[in-house]
């Protein structure tokens, strides 16, 4: 008797010590440099909750599932990895939108939602939140990831995470995790260590792609570098920096991919984006017959809706998915083993001036206090505002097209949606981007039909004391849609965002008509250090940025 009354416990406490399903997930995030998840709360994910409420991470509460979405979006663009958790179907599918975004920009995103239990699943009660089967979000969101696991079995859950968990950090993309609430406090069934997969390149593969590019490089005469958001993504900004600055080879960046060096380097170019960016960095770029595409998505965005001509014959091309040089393809190539390796390699290209007309002409802004502000003065005069602690997010539309031509002197200091081009990223956004680095200070740009999609992200953050500076782009409509297709449909009310301090019990706001209403605002929201600060900027129904009119100027000539 007394010998079984030792062995009870001692086996008792072997079991206690396996970990649970719930408890694992929280660990690995942290493993993964996690200190924060946005999220609402549900029944269906209380008790992952609560346990995320005991653990070092931090809850963000967010007033609607996709701006936590676009907040761990935000997050993850500056920590490496974001993560949100929702509830079942009312909260995961709200959050489809902000996910697919991330998978289409790339940004890894971790989306946890719990779940029915499973053993109330047996027999088939008509459970609320439920769509068409147990499955159907399930099957929803595993068309816009790039990994998705059911944690119901716990045979195999502990090692579901680790893969998701790793896809999510090398694709650098989205993954779902689906949690069902009688399966959080569930226990391994055996030991399990988290297991790595380190990913190489094929070592010829890799050989003959480098020997070829650096045949092609030394035996051109006007190269030059287009870094896209992929050397954001994958932490590669140093070595575009090197490569350029070792090879003296100019380099511009994609507008997705904006801020990916310091747009100060003396190498620097400018955006490259067609007929939208400006004709001297377009001339410069398509006149090379030696064009290092490292990390861009040729997008239509990208592209200047497609008034950009790159010959591919003429093309080095490496992302994460595929490399060609010129019409050759290689397989098993990583794109950091490529990029370093062309920093190593023993390249002799030819120096290729950059002519005075490739850089803006840079001219002091001269305060004209009585003056109807304009979008092009706006953004004169924001540009003169940034220093290393501001970091840019920009909403899209005109928002997003006039900040294409700010100067931002650090690295991977601008955030937008620029090729999903999701309404309502902006706000949201700022709130992520505090959470992971709490120097740096947003200024957002939103449309006033975005600001009114996301808007009551403000609220959330006052309650976290972050201090963001947007400024609303207030033409009353959607502006971009105008010049695209003008109607009536494009009008919207007219708020007095100014006003949203009143509504939301903090912050600052300011009514800007003049050059002289700006100079103030600007001034007293950069003293404004403990909440947010709101310029509501009137501008014209038909006033543009400079680089939609660029674009316009090019698209009537073909007509």
């Amino acid at each position: 008797m007394s010998t079984k009354a030792v062995t009870k416990p001692k086996k008792n406490a072997e079991k206690e010590s396996l970990p649970t399903i719930g408890g694992y997930l929280i660990r690995r995030l942290q493993d993964y440099g996690l200190k924060h998840i946005f999220g609402i709360p549900g029944d269906f994910v209380l008790q992952f909750y609560n346990l995320l409420e005991e653990s070092p991470i931090e809850v963000i509460g967010a007033t609607r599932e996709d701006c936590a979405g676009f907040a761990a979006d935000a997050y993850a663009r500056v920590n490496g990895l974001g993560a949100v958790c929702v509830t079942y179907c009312v909260g995961g599918l709200s959050t489809c939108n902000s996910v697919a975004g991330a998978y289409a920009e790339k940004s890894p995103l971790i989306v946890i939602s719990g779940a029915p239990g499973m053993e109330e699943r047996i027999s088939d009660p008509l459970l609320h939140h439920r769509v068409k089967d147990f499955n159907t979000q399930h099957q929803v969101f595993d068309k816009i990831t790039i990994a998705s696991a059911s944690l119901e079995d716990p045979l195999t859950a502990f090692r579901e995470i680790d893969r998701c968990l790793a896809a999510a950090v090398r694709y650098k993309r989205p993954v779902y995790l689906e949690l069902p609430r009688d399966r959080v406090q569930a226990r391994a069934l055996f030991p399990h260590v988290p297991q790595e997969d380190k990913l190489t390149s094929h070592k010829q593969a890799l050989t003959e792609a480098l020997a070829e590019a650096e045949a092609m490089i030394n035996g051109c005469k006007r190269p030059v570098i287009i870094a896209g958001v992929e050397m954001h993504r994958f932490a590669l900004q140093q070595e575009v920096v090197k490569l350029a600055e070792k090879n003296k080879i100019p380099m511009c960046a994609t507008l997705l991919g904006k801020s990916v060096v310091s747009e100060t380097h003396p190498l620097y170019l400018g955006i490259y984006e067609g007929a939208m960016g400006r004709d001297g960095v377009r001339k410069f770029v398509e006149e090379s017959d030696c064009v290092i595409l490292l990390g861009t998505f040729m997008t239509d965005i990208n592209l200047g809706i497609y008034t950009a001509h790159i010959d591919p014959g003429q093309c080095i091309y490496i992302t994460s998915e595929g490399l060609r040089i010129r019409h050759h393809h290689y397989r098993d190539v990583q794109l950091k083993d490529f990029v370093k390796g062309l920093v190593k390699a023993d390249l002799k290209p030819p120096q290729r001036t950059i002519p005075d007309s490739v850089r803006p002409v840079e001219k002091k802004f001269e305060l004209q206090p009585e003056k109807k502000i304009t979008q092009r003065r706006l953004f004169a005069r924001i540009n003169e505002l940034l220093d290393e602690n501001i970091v840019v997010v920009a909403d899209i539309g005109d928002s997003l097209f006039g900040a294409s031509d700010l100067t931002i002197s650090r690295r991977s200091e601008f955030l937008s949606p620029a090729y999903y081009t999701s309404m309502g990223f902006a706000i949201p956004a700022a709130l992520g981007v505090q959470c992971a680095n709490r120097k740096l200070r947003p200024l957002v740009l939103v449309g006033d039909g975005a600001f009114q999609m996301t808007c009551l992200e403000l609220s959330t953050t006052l309650k976290h004391g972050f201090n963001p500076i947007v400024l609303v782009l207030n033409n009353e409509g959607y502006g971009t849609e105008r010049f695209l297709h003008e109607g009536p449909f494009n009008d919207i009310p007219n708020w007095s965002y100014h006003r949203m301090p009143d509504l939301l019990g903090g912050g600052w706001g300011f009514e800007v008509h003049t050059e002289g209403d700006l100079d103030k605002a600007l001034h007293a929201a950069v003293a404004n250090k403990d909440a947010f600060s709101l310029l509501n900027i009137h501008l014209g129904k038909t006033d543009v940025s400079p680089a939609l009119t660029r674009l316009a100027e090019r698209l009537s000539k073909r007509i």
